[in-house]
């Protein structure tokens, strides 16, 4: 329980439905060590009668996903720190939390839903279009996904601040929706820079995709692949980051053509069901959270990557990315871009 809109229903609904709740928070990140979320939460819990327990894991986030997070941005890639944290932080510890106090179900306030499918757990989308969280969770086994209870997955944004507001809850009905990153929500650069030394980011060089020089740059983890805005510089036409070369410190820029790719491969991937996703045509990998599809066939390479054979090319395609498999609204699967 954050304290938010979305947990707070969660956990109201779950009580209606005749399930004994206890309410956790974890600590995993506070901007100036505001603990405001950890009081609503406990509020809430009081107000439903249920217990509230806390759980500092601030040390385990930095570790997991802070240092992952500017590592990455510092190897040239595009991190994805919400889906490592879901399906390899926020996830276990809600099992491990469950397994200490005798407790089986596990839940959240995701806007998704499950399905047994072939004798296996299977995401699959929330009925709110916008707020669909699927794209995070590919990484789950079948030993949480078993467990889980979702209990917004049918519902809208909207209607669950229409539920809390005529429960009484008017505080969780109105709280603005957390935006970003929860430990940088608006400018990564600023955060590197608060984060490193500050010699680790220098001025660099632009180059074009035939290998002169274009500009200077301020450094190469501030740009991103397929990045156009905030280059800092003017061609009288459109160009993008179409390669990071952190041993040099140096970025290639390139017209939207040629970002196009038709094939790329994932590390770290987790497949639910291997025959429903492999050497298939009727798949669709997504590589943004949100209105992004595209079909292709995946195969298992002798390396142990997945490579991904678009049907059309795909522009921005960056290492350090998450893909996200999908048939209808099932989610098969997915990986860590490699390249």
């Amino acid at each position: 329980m954050s304290g938010g809109t979305d947990s707070s229903v969660a956990a109201l609904l779950l009580q209606d439905a005749g399930y004994k709740v206890t309410g956790i928070t974890f600590r995993f990140y506070e901007k100036e060590g505001c603990t405001e979320y950890i009081d609503d939460a406990r509020d809430l819990c009081s107000r439903l009668g249920i217990p509230h327990i806390v759980s500092d894991q601030r040390e385990l986030f930095k570790t997991t996903i802070i240092d992952y997070f500017i590592r990455e941005y510092m190897d040239g890639h595009t991190p994805v720190p919400c889906t490592l944290c879901n399906n390899y932080l926020k996830w276990p510890l809600l099992c491990q939390v469950a397994d200490s106090m005798g407790i089986y179900h596990i839940a959240t306030g995701h806007y998704v839903q499950r399905q047994y499918i072939d004798n296996l757990w299977h995401i699959t989308t929330g009925e709110d279009d916008d707020k669909d969280q699927s794209f995070f969770l590919w990484g789950l086994p079948q030993n949480i996904l078993e467990r889980m209870l979702l209990p917004l997955g049918r519902l809208t944004k909207e209607c669950v601040r229409k539920i809390a507001k005529e429960r009484g809850f008017l505080k969780a009905a109105y709280k603005k929706d957390s935006l970003g990153v929860c430990f940088c929500p608006m400018d990564y650069r600023t955060f590197l820079l608060n984060n490193l030394p500050a010699e680790a980011i220098q001025r660099g060089k632009f180059y074009d995709t035939d290998g002169h020089f274009v500009a200077m740059h301020e450094g190469y983890p501030f740009y991103t692949i397929g990045q156009r805005r905030g280059l800092g510089i003017d061609l009288n036409q459109a160009v993008y980051v179409k390669e990071i070369i952190p041993a040099e410190n140096k970025v290639v820029l390139g017209d939207l053509k040629s970002l196009e790719r038709t094939k790329f491969r994932l590390k770290d991937w987790n497949i639910t069901n291997s025959a429903q996703l492999f050497d298939r045509d009727d798949v669709i990998v997504k590589i943004r959270y949100r209105k992004q599809v595209n079909r292709c066939r995946v195969t298992l390479l002798p390396d142990n990557t997945l490579q991904v054979a678009l049907f059309e090319p795909l522009t921005a395609v960056a290492p350090g990315q998450a893909a996200a498999f999908y048939r209808d609204n099932v989610v098969l699967g997915g990986g860590i871009i490699v390249e």
